[in-house]
């Protein structure tokens, strides 16, 4: 919504990406590409996938690389809908999805939930969303939305919930925190879930 929140997210994503040292990553609902050419300046990262529905949002993205140094060896971007189970992306070592899932209808995100959680299993997924207790500081009136294309925006405890439910399913563990600001009553701007597939994290401790 404001410039210093876009920017406060992608910091706080990019930490993350970056205390995990992925090789493969994927960008769920890219858009324009803000993280993604972050991270393609990134070196040990050997492949990212960018995927979106919106094709000139990608032409645009393909554009901004051209410009940039790009040291990914791979970056593949699709035109695909990130619920789509049968996209193949697996064995990836990380998921983000920015800003991206109060943009589905609820009905789909169970359709996200084993696209993501059961087909792809990154081993981390890293998500941020509005937090909708925050609007009030931003100047929304009741009963809207930050952007007319989204279709709900959770509290804290109803993302919390989701997570936890949709993470415990399929054995990740999660870990919240607020993003873009710290409110005593209502917490940051977004809010950042970081999910971790136990798995992927015992193969890791015992190396």
């Amino acid at each position: 919504m404001t410039s210093w929140l876009h920017e406060e997210r992608l910091r706080a994503v990019h930490e993350v990406v970056q205390a995990r040292a992925p090789a493969r990553v994927l960008d769920l609902g890219c858009g324009d590409g803000d993280l993604l050419v972050r991270l393609a300046a990134e070196t040990g990262i050997t492949e990212i996938v960018g995927i979106d529905l919106c094709a000139a949002s990608l032409e645009r993205l393909r554009q901004r690389l051209a410009t940039l140094d790009v040291r990914v060896p791979r970056v593949d971007l699709r035109v695909a809908s990130m619920t789509d189970a049968a996209l193949g992306l697996t064995g990836f070592d990380c998921a983000v999805l920015v800003e991206t899932i109060e943009h589905l209808e609820p009905a789909h995100l169970s359709r996200l939930e084993r696209a993501l959680f059961h087909g792809m299993r990154p081993a981390t997924v890293v998500i941020t969303t509005p937090n909708a207790e925050f609007n009030p500081l931003l100047g929304v009136p009741p009963h809207r939305f930050r952007h007319p294309d989204h279709r709900f925006e959770w509290d804290r405890a109803q993302f919390r919930k989701w997570c936890e439910r949709a993470a415990g399913g399929a054995g990740y563990r999660v870990t919240l925190q607020d993003i873009a600001g710290c409110h005593p009553e209502f917490g940051g701007a977004s809010q950042m879930a970081v999910l971790e597939r136990q798995d992927a994290a015992a193969a890791s401790d015992v190396a």
